[in-house]
């Protein structure tokens, strides 16, 4: 199968377009990058040229007058694709929250890039400088595209990630009530914000989440009072912040690791130790 688009300068939603592309659809395409109108007619799927936006024919334009709409390539091929069920709904909203939208603004004038601010459609942007022959930029739209693929394979993972989450924490938090309990004991760490403040964590009981890491140890964290904020609902000791090592270990009287100076995370050697130093500072 053919997919075409432009050749020569690139922006971030021919760039972003084919990376959805390459990563969810159900086809092999091979992309052509021309401005030969005889070769897009031949085209299986073109975007981003070719002055059509007609989805049932794969058609991805929004350079004419006849569109009037609000997306890019970029948003015309993520639609499509949702449209097509090759992403399920969540991730969809995901990928239009994280970067889709933002792409689709940027270029079609509703919003301007911020000198010095770095941005994927900035990024983009600069892989074409350089360049001077159209072989030279095909080159680079690939080196784009590949960056593209991998931003999208995390932000793929990362609802993945949630959806995973969101299983385990519901769980978590209702065993947590049961007993009785000022923390949330969790498997591994998980990316618990979103599902926490959604299913009523501003209100709920729990002020500390606890996990065993990566490395071995096991790290408490002091729940916000809400999603992304630095406060806590309710903080390590003063006489914990900023220790290390033997002089955190003294304090608590057991195997304990660090402590930030803004009392939001601890880390002990053991699931005892954690739950130990808690419940000698009464915050259990």
């Amino acid at each position: 199968m053919q997919a075409v688009t432009h050749s020569g300068k690139f922006h971030a939603d021919d760039v972003l377009a084919w990376a959805l592309l390459q990563h969810f659809s159900d086809e092999d395409y091979t992309l052509i990058r021309t401005r030969d109108p005889e070769v897009m007619k031949k085209g299986d799927l073109v975007f981003d040229v070719g002055g059509e936006y007609d989805p049932a024919n794969q058609r991805f334009d929004h350079h004419q007058n006849e569109y009037q709409g609000p997306l890019s390539s970029a948003g015309m091929v993520l639609l499509w694709l949702y449209e097509k069920k090759m992403i399920t709904e969540s991730l969809f909203k995901r990928l239009q929250k994280t970067i889709v939208s933002y792409v689709d603004d940027v270029d079609n004038g509703r919003t301007e890039t911020i000198k010095g601010v770095p941005c994927f459609s900035r990024m983009v942007d600069a892989l074409n400088h350089g360049a001077q022959r159209l072989e030279e930029f095909d080159i680079q739209f690939h080196k784009a595209a590949l960056m593209a693929k991998m931003i999208i394979e995390g932000i793929a993972s990362e609802e993945k990630e949630i959806q995973e989450t969101t299983t385990i924490l519901l769980k978590a938090m209702s065993f947590a009530v049961s007993e009785k309990r000022s923390y949330i004991e969790l498997p591994r760490y998980l990316p618990w914000q979103p599902t926490y403040f959604a299913n009523g964590g501003k209100d709920h009981p729990t002020a500390f989440i606890l996990f065993p890491t990566m490395h071995k140890t096991w790290q408490v964290l002091a729940i916000p009072p809400q999603e992304s904020s630095f406060g806590q609902k309710v903080s390590f000791p003063l006489a914990w912040a900023g220790l290390r090592d033997e002089e955190f270990s003294k304090v608590t009287g057991e195997a304990s690791i660090f402590c930030h100076k803004n009392r939001f995370i601890a880390v002990f050697h053991s699931r005892e130790a954690a739950l130990n130093s808690l419940r000698k500072f009464n915050l259990l």
